[in-house]
């Protein structure tokens, strides 16, 4: 889908997000790593990502998010081409709920 991220120093990123242990740090870290727009950015995504699965139309999403429709479209494409990460953490985030 894009560019291969992996290496050396992203590898170190990572497993620094893997060290976060409550909501808390990881509210605190990705504040500090991220801009407000970045973070409304990525957690609209998110939103979108859920709606489309939930089979919302790209009229209704962009509605109730915000999200222009090549915001959904780039999520949607992500959603059927992407590595499926999407889809993992939105089924165990439904499972947690169960």
């Amino acid at each position: 889908m894009s560019k291969n991220l992996h290496g050396k120093e992203m590898d170190k990123l990572m497993d620094g997000i893997l060290t976060l242990r409550t909501r808390e740090e990881v509210y605190k870290f990705f504040e500090d790593l991220c801009t407000v727009n970045e973070l409304e950015s990525i957690n609209q995504r998110f939103q979108v990502a859920g709606m489309l699965r939930e089979e919302k139309t790209y009229m209704d999403i962009a509605k109730e998010t915000g999200a222009s429709t090549a915001t959904i479209s780039r999520v949607n494409r992500a959603l059927n081409y992407g590595n499926d990460a999407y889809d993992m953490v939105l089924n165990r985030l439904a499972e947690d709920k169960e």
